[in-house]
């Protein structure tokens, strides 16, 4: 049975990052600074800026680590769930670190790019949690390209019944064979078309039905093989819908992450440099 990385190994990691925590809040709350005031230079400002430098190196590291997993390497499942718990202890690993003295620098630049990376990527926990349950579920049991070989499939049948209903209707079938999936990142996002031209041709062909047109049977056999491949058409957005929400996050948490990486470099640096 699949387990998540979220209970992996009995919250295996979960126990690790909350002894972390546990441990920087008892030695922030035991320590006496000199001048009394906490911040990032003194002994345990020191310590907790190297545990959190060295964690956001190592939850870096994975990001290169899982691209070359295999034999030797050890569970990725072990690697992922230690970056979700480690990462959320980095919080409060830089917190204690600063010792809450906070300033418009470059110090606190980092600190807020960290910040965000690390939501960025509780997203990520998110999106690959719930997505592919939806996918699945909204997939009823086909794939996305046997999807759209059904409403290949479908356009052909609708070509054929549409073929005695006169010049109009066959105008709106070709146009409906148009009907897009996907587009532009905003269009993939929303998993809607509102210009779809299928749900166009439904909606006047649904009028001429009602309205008393001539064709009658045929013209509502036309609606019905419409109105599947609609509804085919909506699943397979949302699919691409879904599939994007999985990698949007992406977009935004590997940027960071290298922008975080040059911000850590320059605090350490200056720290050095000034000490």
């Amino acid at each position: 049975m699949h387990e998540s990385i979220l209970v992996y190994r009995s919250f295996r990691y979960l126990k690790w990052a909350s002894l972390l925590c546990l441990a920087a809040v008892i030695a922030y709350a035991v320590q006496q600074p000199l001048g009394g005031v906490a911040n990032g230079g003194t002994w345990l400002g020191y310590t907790l800026g190297t545990i959190g430098a060295l964690l956001i190196l190592w939850l870096m590291w994975l990001g290169i680590r899982k691209r070359r997993y295999g034999p030797g390497t050890g569970r990725l499942e072990d690697w992922l769930s230690a970056h979700v718990y480690l990462g959320l202890a980095l919080i409060v690993v830089a917190t204690l670190h600063t010792g809450f003295q906070f300033g418009l620098n470059l110090h606190m630049l980092a600190y807020v790019l960290m910040i965000v990376v690390i939501l960025s990527g509780m997203f990520g926990v998110y999106a690959y949690i719930r997505y592919p349950a939806l996918m699945t579920e909204n997939r009823r049991g086909d794939s996305l390209a046997q999807i759209m070989i059904n409403i290949a499939e479908l356009d052909a049948e609708c070509r054929r019944a549409a073929m005695p209903l006169g010049d109009d209707v066959n105008a709106l079938v070709m146009e409906a064979a148009n009907s897009q999936i996907g587009g532009g990142f905003f269009r993939q996002l929303s998993g809607r078309d509102p210009a779809c031209p299928t749900a166009a041709a439904l909606r006047r062909l649904t009028a001429m039905e009602g309205g008393g047109d001539d064709g009658g049977q045929a013209l509502r056999n036309l609606v019905a093989l419409l109105t599947r491949k609609d509804e085919l058409l909506q699943r397979a957005r949302r699919d691409v819908r879904f599939k994007a929400l999985m990698d949007v996050w992406l977009y935004v948490h590997v940027p960071l992450s290298f922008a975080l990486l040059a911000a850590l470099a320059g605090h350490v640096l200056s720290v050095f440099f000034y000490w």
